[in-house]
């Protein structure tokens, strides 16, 4: 069998639906124009049920976005995306639907096109119709939005912290609105797959929906039409890692091991293992392989402009040859490469990559690490030290114990030094280092470089940029900017796949200091449930793990290990409880002491 043929048999994504949404708001706004509102963003067009005496012509504007009250901004910022345009409507009352034409950019070759069956599709919000006179009746609108399949109950959160709560629906709903051409892409202006952007789409569609088949097809696309950064090559084996780890289906590591192999650049390695595009390994036979033309370093986008006054979103990062943020990467890649061919029980190549993890992870150390400081500079012969170059060791577990602190208070002193997509590992970073308070102070803050100001700016799914003056041409619907959908569940409320397929539950939440919280999260085998309570003197959690599962509770992110504990009425120690496991159903814990 092909690969072809291959990706055929594992991936079969469901057909695209269309769901008609009727306005929250339709108001007459003066004779012959009518206002709509349809209370969030989605991809789709529009239907105007309509009455006119006589053949005419109606415009309509539709838009993500106002400059007043009631009137959408013709001519937003950035590719936030406002179109204008003309239907012809016969005499009498009819249906008619409005055509999108096609956009230049994101119907190119290399874009992702609507399926044939369907229409073109603009994101929008708003509406506005215009009769040319007080004659034509508007009797009815309905935006008809088109998304891949997506139960809307599937997950859920709440907490004390109403901006918290604000935070995660934006998150959450971006995931089903951009999920408009049935397979991942960066937004409406290119709609054109990414690896890092389909990455951090699929962690928070695993978070939201227990569905899988979208997330696999995206890969197996990526793996053969392939985008020019560094670090996205390096998001192919993290993919196909998840996908084990949340269905515990072998397909896609079996198919394309060979394929995946490759994309953890061993080709670019020197001698100590660290790796570099910029010492002359990036041959034509190498990009030949990888099937591109080009491979360059991303750290983060965009980077800086001082002359167009952009300050980028690399946090000053030196661009030397070798950089830690990179072999971070690569390291990261090591281990699961060592963990997939362990499970396919070749183990020749086990053996290979987990001595080849520890020897980069030694030298990624000896030659990044600043230890006078405590902190990672950006790369080797580099003195400066940024977000990018800290937060991602941290994320991916190279912080040695002893280093925890310094590495911490250093990603402190930075703040959102990063990009919406920087973000994610940020959060990681913080919440893997034990720093779940300022991992929440970040999701909450109220400041451009953060959530609720894509709430302020108007939008319902979440931004490309943190704001236009950060990319001037950011666009509004951008999967890339939700981190916090998948950061809530798998990392404050702690629920992850301890085994793959969730045969067995990890549940260790960091609530920092939420006074409750709650939320359902999806299974394969059914709804993980969690309710932490929290009291300056004790704190209480509920968990209800799904038939044919266990978990494992770990309260740590919380209270000490040494902090005693009843299950169930049963008293023991937050220590005996992590190293033990709960049968599927509800189950009470009630700490004593904070």
């Amino acid at each position: 069998m092909s690969t072809r043929e291959a990706s055929a048999a594992i991936a079969r994504p469901k057909a695209l639906v269309v769901l008609a949404v009727n306005p929250v708001v339709l108001t007459p706004a003066a004779e012959g124009h009518w206002f709509l509102d349809f209370g969030r963003a989605a991809f789709g067009t529009i239907e105007l049920d309509v009455e006119c005496p006589s053949a005419t012509v109606l415009e309509v504007d539709l838009g993500e976005r106002l400059s007043s009250p009631g009137v959408i901004d013709r001519d937003p910022p950035g590719c936030v995306r406002y179109r204008h345009l003309k239907v012809s409507v016969s005499a009498g009352r009819q249906t008619v639907r409005v055509v999108i034409p096609p956009d230049a950019q994101n119907t190119a070759p290399a874009a992702i096109r609507m399926p044939a069956d369907l229409f073109e599709v603009l994101p929008f919000r708003y509406a506005e119709v215009h009769a040319p006179d007080a004659s034509v009746k508007l009797h009815a609108a309905t935006q008809l939005a088109v998304n891949y399949p997506f139960d809307e109950t599937a997950a859920a959160f709440s907490c004390s912290d109403d901006r918290l709560n604000r935070v995660w629906e934006l998150c959450r709903y971006s995931i089903q609105a951009t999920s408009f051409c049935g397979v991942y892409v960066d937004g409406d202006r290119e709609r054109i797959p990414y690896e890092g952007d389909a990455y951090l789409n699929q962690l928070s569609h695993y978070a939201v929906d227990s569905e899988y088949e979208l997330a696999r097809h995206s890969l197996e696309y990526l793996l053969f039409h392939p985008t020019w950064p560094t670090e996205w090559a390096l998001h192919c084996v993290p993919m196909a890692w998840a996908d084990y780890e949340y269905t515990g289906d072998t397909a896609l590591l079996e198919t394309y091991y060979e394929v995946l192999r490759e994309k953890t650049l061993l080709a670019l390695a020197r001698e100590d293992g660290l790796i570099s595009t910029m010492t002359g390994l990036v041959t034509d036979d190498f990009l030949r392989r990888m099937r591109l033309s080009t491979m360059q370093d991303l750290v983060d986008w965009p980077p800086a402009n001082p002359a167009a006054g952009v300050p980028g979103e690399r946090d000053g990062y030196d661009m030397v040859p070798v950089k830690t943020v990179v072999n971070a990467f690569h390291c990261w890649n090591l281990d699961l490469f060592a963990r997939v061919a362990g499970v396919l029980g070749r183990e020749e190549d086990r053996i290979f990559f987990t001595r080849r993890h520890r020897q980069v992870a030694e030298n990624l150390q000896r030659v990044c690490f600043d230890a006078s400081r405590g902190i990672y500079v950006d790369g080797e012969g580099s003195e400066h030290a940024s977000l990018h170059a800290n937060m991602l060791p941290a994320a991916f577990g190279l912080v040695s114990p002893e280093h925890r602190a310094t590495v911490t208070a250093f990603l402190r002193s930075r703040g959102m030094a990063c990009s919406v997509y920087g973000a994610q590992f940020l959060l990681e970073a913080l919440y893997r280092l034990g720093d779940a308070s300022h991992a929440l102070s970040l999701m909450t803050a109220e400041r451009d470089r953060g959530w609720l100001h894509m709430l302020e700016l108007g939008s319902t799914i979440t931004l490309e940029a943190w704001d236009v003056r950060y990319k001037a041409n950011l666009d509004w619907n951008h999967a890339w900017g939700a981190a916090p959908a998948n950061i809530i569940p798998r990392c404050l409320m702690g629920v992850r796949p301890a085994e793959p397929g969730f045969r067995s539950i990890l549940i260790a939440p960091q609530p920092a200091d939420l006074q409750w919280a709650k939320s359902r999260v999806p299974t394969p085998h059914g709804p993980v449930l969690v309710e932490i309570e929290q009291q300056p003197s004790h704190a209480q959690v509920k968990v209800t793990v799904p038939g044919g599962c266990k978990a494992t509770v770990d309260l740590t992110g919380m209270v000490p290990a040494d902090c005693a504990v009843t299950v169930d009425g049963k008293p023991q120690t937050v220590q005996a409880l992590r190293d033990s496991s709960l049968e599927a159903g509800l189950h009470h814990l009630e700490t004593k002491g904070r």
